[in-house]
C-alpha cells in the first residue's frame, strides 16, 4: 500500500528522498494551482506551498483523511492552523526551523543599520544629486532588545556580537537562562522597553502575541527608539505605531505588515522614519537548498518511522 506524498519542489529536484518503490511513497508535486494532483484523501505527508497564503494552505486539509504530517517551509504556522481542525486526530504539524534563521537575521541586522546609519534618505538624496552629511545614530554603544528569543532572535544576537552594543536583552514566552545570559519573559516588557534604543520582534504570531507591539508597548519605548519587525505584520497594532512614528517620536523597520501586502494609497508607504521592505526576510538565494535538505530529512524519517525535527504541535 502506498502514501501519497505532497511536494511543492519536483520530487526529482530534492536529493536524498527515499526511493518511491523502497519506502511505498508516491511523490505529487502540487504548488498551489487550482488543480491538485491527485485525491487530497490518499495525501499522508504534506508539504504547504510557500508564501502562497492562508487560503492556499488549508484548501486541501479538509479532504486529506489519511494525513499523518504537515510541513511548512515557514517558521511560521499561523497561515496552517486554522484548517488543522479538519484533519484527523494525530497529525504533527513540523516547522522550517534551520531554513530561515541566517537570512532573517541578516535582514533584520540591515534594516537595523539602514535605519539607523540613514541609508534611505541617502539614496533619496543620490537620485535628487544631494549630499546629505551629518551626523547619524550607530548601532556600537545602542542597547537592543529581542523580542522572541527563539531560533530566529539568537541568530539575529550572533550577528549583533562584532558590533559592540552596549546591551541585549533577550525576551521570549518564559524566561530561561542561556550562555549569553538571562532570556526574560513577555511579562517583563513593560520594565525593559524604556531601557532599549533598537527593537527588533522575532516572535511567531499566536494569541498572545497579537498586537502585542500595542499602544501601551510602543509608548514604553524610549523617544528616538526604533522598532523592527522581522516577525508577522499583526505582532504590531499598525494604528498605534502609525501615531508614533507621525509624531516623529520613534522609526520603524518593518519587513512585515498588517494589511499585507500594503496597498497603494496606505499611510505607512510614506510615515516618517518608517522603512519598509516587502516580507523577504526569508525569500533569499539561501531558502531553495535548505528548504530541500529539510524536506529529504523529514521524509525520510517519516518513511523509516523515526521521530520528526520541529514538530509544534500534534492534533
Amino acid at each position: 500500500m502506498t502514501a501519497d506524498v505532497w511536494l511543492p519542489i519536483a520530487a526529482d529536484e530534492i536529493d536524498g528522498l527515499p526511493g518511491a518503490s523502497a519506502s511505498g511513497l508516491t511523490y505529487r508535486f502540487w504548488d498551489g494551482g487550482p488543480d491538485f494532483p491527485a485525491d487530497p484523501a490518499d495525501c499522508a505527508f504534506y508539504v504547504v506551498p510557500y508564501m502562497k497564503g492562508m487560503e492556499t494552505a488549508i484548501r486541501p486539509l479538509t479532504a486529506m483523511g489519511s494525513l499523518r504530517v504537515v510541513q511548512t517551509l515557514s517558521a511560521g504556522v499561523d497561515h496552517v492552523t486554522p484548517g488543522l481542525g479538519d484533519v484527523p486526530a494525530g497529525v504533527a504539524l513540523c516547522n522550517a526551523r534551520g531554513v530561515h534563521e541566517a537570512s532573517t537575521a541578516e535582514l533584520a541586522l540591515g534594516l537595523v543599520l539602514a535605519s539607523l546609519r540613514g541609508i534611505p534618505g541617502f539614496v533619496r538624496g543620490q537620485d535628487r544629486e544631494e549630499w546629505r552629511a551629518g551626523f547619524y545614530p550607530a548601532l556600537a554603544d545602542r542597547s537592543v532588545l529581542i523580542v522572541g528569543y527563539g531560533s530566529i532572535g539568537a541568530a539575529i544576537e550572533d550577528r549583533l556580537a562584532p558590533f559592540e552594543c552596549a546591551r541585549v536583552m533577550r525576551v521570549a514566552r518564559s524566561a530561561r537562562t542561556t550562555e549569553r545570559g538571562p532570556v526574560h519573559a513577555l511579562g517583563d516588557l513593560p520594565a525593559l522597553l524604556p531601557e532599549a534604543d533598537v527593537v527588533i520582534l522575532s516572535t511567531p504570531l499566536a494569541p498572545d502575541t497579537h498586537h502585542l507591539a500595542n499602544a501601551a508597548f510602543l509608548a514604553r519605548m524610549k523617544d528616538g527608539a526604533l522598532l523592527v519587525n522581522v516577525a508577522r505584520g499583526p505582532v504590531v497594532d499598525t494604528k498605534a505605531l502609525l501615531a508614533e512614528v507621525e509624531s516623529r517620536r520613534i522609526t520603524a523597520a518593518l519587513d512585515v505588515t498588517d494589511p499585507e501586502p500594503l496597498p497603494a494609497g496606505h499611510p505607512l508607504w510614506h510615515a516618517p522614519g518608517v522603512l519598509i521592505s516587502p516580507h523577504v526576510g526569508g525569500s533569499t538565494s539561501a531558502f531553495m537548498p535548505r528548504a530541500k535538505r529539510l524536506i529529504a530529512e523529514q521524509v525520510a524519517r517519516f518513511a523509516a518511522g523515526e521521530e520528526l525535527r520541529n514538530v509544534v504541535l500534534t492534533t
